[in-house]
């Protein structure tokens, strides 16, 4: 009697059906070269399909102890993940219909997959692993701006923690908010201003901010050119302690390239929000 599959062959099994699951041997090649496409940019795949056929010619004694079948089962549980979000992906791409059969077979296309699942293999987190495929999808049904500037959003997820996300995903929410409403919103206590996490929270800040994913709210003229602020007065002593990490009076809002981002990797986000989100991003 055959031995039952192992879990390498299992999970390898798992990524084989999925695209078997499209019947039109057109879409199936094409999801085939995704697919491809995807693991290609993943160093160790190839390595784990080796190790997969060669270990099971080793003894069921040996299996345990064996340096390499220890791997085998770490990454085991990583490519099942990787098999989930392949499958994830291909079934938006069924739900979109037969209009992106262009786009995702082109070389143009392709090239962001490459880039964005070596992206998701770095990533730490499954929420990080999540918005790398909600991009991936995004990118073959949505035009919103280029490919240059998908490319940007890929390295935003890498460059960014999930600390940086929740900060943008608030102001999204609540465009205005200042630093003492995206402070509170994500911790709900206040902390010392010479704190470990109040240096933290500046940091995030500032790192958003130079890297043109949020900024202050300016006032504009009719053709979007931002207007100079006027120079106050100052009535009275000059403060004796430096603006506050939790600062009450200066609103954040995401730039332009901001809303982009979070449409193509925070679906959760904006269908929540629903007509409000979509008027924000637009």
């Amino acid at each position: 009697m055959a031995d039952e599959a192992k879990p390498e062959e299992q999970a390898l099994i798992l990524i084989r059906e999925e695209i078997a699951k499209t019947t039109a041997s057109t879409r199936r090649r094409l999801m085939e070269k995704f697919t491809l496409a995807a693991l290609g940019s993943i160093p160790w795949v190839g390595g784990f399909i080796s190790a997969a056929a060669s270990i099971r010619t080793e003894e069921r004694g040996l299996r345990k102890d064996n340096l390499q079948t220890q791997w085998l089962e770490e990454h085991t549980k990583k490519i099942e993940k990787l098999g989930s979000a392949l499958a994830d992906v291909t079934a938006r791409f069924e739900s979109l219909g037969e209009k992106i059969d262009e786009r995702i077979q082109s070389e143009e296309y392709l090239g962001l997959v490459r880039h964005a699942f070596a992206t998701w293999d770095r990533a730490q987190t499954d929420e990080k692993r999540r918005y790398v495929g909600n991009l991936v999808a995004n990118a073959a049904g949505t035009r919103m701006c280029s490919d240059d500037v998908v490319r940007l959003f890929i390295d935003w997820l890498d460059l960014y923690h999930e600390v940086h996300f929740a900060v943008i995903r608030e102001i999204y929410k609540n465009p205005g908010a200042t630093r003492y409403d995206i402070w509170m919103a994500i911790n709900e206590q206040t902390v010392r201003e010479d704190s470990a996490e109040a240096d933290l929270f500046k940091l995030m800040i500032r790192e958003l901010s130079t890297g043109g994913v949020i900024r202050q709210v300016r006032d504009t003229t009719v053709d979007g050119e931002f207007l100079r602020r006027r120079p106050t007065g100052r009535r009275g002593p000059a403060p004796t302690t430096m603006e506050s990490a939790f600062e009450d009076t200066k609103p954040y809002a995401l730039t332009d390239l901001g809303k982009q981002f979070v449409h193509y990797t925070m679906d959760e986000v904006v269908t929540r929000l629903g007509n409000q989100g979509e008027a924000q991003a637009s």
